[in-house]
C-alpha cells in the first residue's frame, strides 16, 4: 500500500499575522518540537511524518520560497498553487498523485502530532480514518483510494469533512493532544498540554 502524504501549506495564516505582524508567516515561526529541537513549524510537521509514507507532497503558494526550500530538503514534492483554499489544495495534490492507494491529509500548522499516531492511521487506509482525542475529531485524516474522485472534486476553502457523510469513517482513539493542536496564533507555538 502506498499512501501519499499531502501537507497543506497554502493558507494565509491571517489570525497569526494579525497578532504577530503582517510579515510573519506562521509556517516559518520557530517552535520547539516533540524531540526538543527548535525548527520552523512546517519543518516540525515534516519531521513527524513517518518513513512509511512513500511519497510526500507539500502544497504551498509560489511566493513561499522558504517553505518550498524546507519541503525539498525533506524529500517532498512541491505543488505550487495560487489558491489558499483547502479544497483546491487537496484536489490538486490528489490529482497529482492519483496512482496512490490512499492519501494522508496533514495540516502544515500542526507541529505536535506524534509519528506513532500517524502510523496508526495508516494501518487500514480503506475509507476515511480519523484520530479522536478527548472526544474530538483531529488531524491528520487518512483517505483510501475509494475517496480519490471525491477528493479531486473538492473546491474553494471547504476541506474534506463533507466526505465523512459519504464514506465509512473509522475513528482511532489516540492519547495524543497534538492531533487537536494547531498554530493559529503565536501563543500556540508552545505545546503546553500535559503529555
Amino acid at each position: 500500500m502506498t499512501v501519499t502524504a499531502i501537507v497543506l501549506a497554502a493558507g494565509q495564516g491571517s489570525r497569526f499575522r494579525a497578532e504577530a505582524g503582517a510579515d510573519q508567516d506562521k509556517l516559518l515561526a520557530a517552535c520547539t518540537g516533540l524531540d526538543g529541537v527548535t525548527r520552523a513549524v512546517i519543518e516540525q510537521v515534516l519531521v513527524n511524518l513517518p518513513a512509511t509514507l512513500a511519497e510526500r507532497w507539500v502544497v504551498t503558494s509560489p511566493e513561499r520560497l522558504e517553505v518550498v526550500r524546507l519541503a525539498q530538503a525533506h524529500g517532498c514534492k512541491v505543488l505550487l498553487l495560487e489558491s489558499a483554499g483547502m479544497g483546491d489544495s487537496i484536489a490538486a495534490a490528489v490529482a497529482a498523485s492519483a496512482s496512490a492507494d490512499g492519501w494522508l491529509v496533514v495540516l502544515g500548522d500542526m507541529p505536535f502530532i506524534r509519528s506513532a499516531t500517524i502510523e496508526r492511521l495508516l494501518a487500514d487506509p480503506g475509507g476515511i480514518t480519523v484520530p479522536v482525542h478527548a472526544g474530538q475529531y483531529g488531524h491528520p485524516v487518512a483517505f483510501g483510494r475509494v475517496c480519490g474522485p471525491a477528493l479531486m472534486a473538492l473546491t474553494g476553502d471547504r476541506g474534506a469533512k463533507p466526505l465523512f457523510a459519504q464514506a465509512q469513517v473509522r475513528s482511532v482513539q489516540v492519547d495524543d493532544p497534538g492531533v487537536l493542536w494547531d498554530v493559529d496564533v503565536p501563543q500556540r507555538l508552545s505545546f503546553s498540554v500535559e503529555r
